[in-house]
């Protein structure tokens, strides 16, 4: 079996350490090096919390593209490095799969034409877990019955974007099934801003912050008489490891942009 060179951007954070591991113990996968804002020229066995492994660290993306030979980008960084990465990764001929959101359509368009332009495979994922997805898919199934919903999502307080893009991408997959459609009393007045959460095409999106959780979310439907919720929790960041390890195999063998792991998990 083939081995897939990769690098992590990001080894430091929760889910760049369970990525390193998970990298580790996976058989044809060989970690090269990391990317992250300090430790130049220390090893990942030099980085707290992280396997005693001797692939080296860099600062500099583009030096570090130019000086390994990289299958793969695995970017765990944050919203605001995440396009610039991928334009990097793109650059030097290396397939990008990243984790983190922010993304808007016009970027989401750029960058699938520039991984097409070069051949290159490339997946965007707001949310890694498998049991995430299949809420998105179920939650979109069942707005073709229940038009009325609400998106409550939960996250650690140290997040920083709000909602999270896992609720974003719910709320797009809703709306591709549902009419747009002011939900609650007409003459609804919020008695503090911001009561009734962000509005998505007329759909309800809170998101919470608080230290002790992860990622969880649920999708609540209403309708004549009865309430439907689905809901996912994920307890700890090992359980989107899964989901990055079918990124990296899948993104091998594509030549565009994928937006989301519902679209490779038929």
């Amino acid at each position: 079996m083939k081995q897939v060179h990769i690098v992590v951007a990001g080894p430091r954070g929760n889910m760049g350490r369970e990525a390193v591991k998970m990298i580790n113990e996976t058989g044809n996968f060989t970690l090269v090096a990391v990317v992250d804002s300090k430790g130049d020229g220390k090893t990942v066995a030099d980085l707290e919390g992280l396997p005693a492994v001797d692939a080296p660290v860099y600062t500099d993306m583009d030096r570090c593209f130019s000086e390994k030979e990289v299958d793969v980008l695995i970017d765990l960084t944050s919203p605001a490095f995440g396009r610039k990465h991928m334009e990097i990764a793109f650059n030097h001929g290396v397939r990008p799969v990243v984790g983190t959101t922010g993304f808007t359509d016009e970027d989401i368009d750029t960058l699938r034409k520039q991984a097409e332009e070069k051949g290159l495979g490339a997946i965007i994922a707001p949310n890694f877990a498998i049991g995430a997805i299949l809420m998105m898919k179920f939650s979109q199934m069942a707005a073709k019955f229940l038009p009325d919903v609400e998106i409550i999502e939960r996250h650690h307080d140290r997040k920083l974007d709000a909602p999270s893009g896992t609720a974003i991408k719910t709320a797009q997959l809703i709306s591709e099934v549902r009419e747009q459609k002011t939900q609650g009393h007409p003459d609804e007045k919020e008695e503090l801003k911001g009561a009734r959460g962000a509005d998505f095409e007329g759909m309800k999106i809170h998101s919470v912050r608080l230290p002790g959780l992860v990622a969880h979310q649920e999708v609540i439907f209403g309708g004549e008489g009865q309430t439907l919720t689905i809901r996912h929790d994920s307890m700890n960041r090992a359980s989107f490891m899964p989901g990055v390890k079918l990124c990296v195999e899948t993104v091998l063998g594509i030549d565009t942009l994928v937006y989301g792991l519902e679209n490779i998990i038929e």
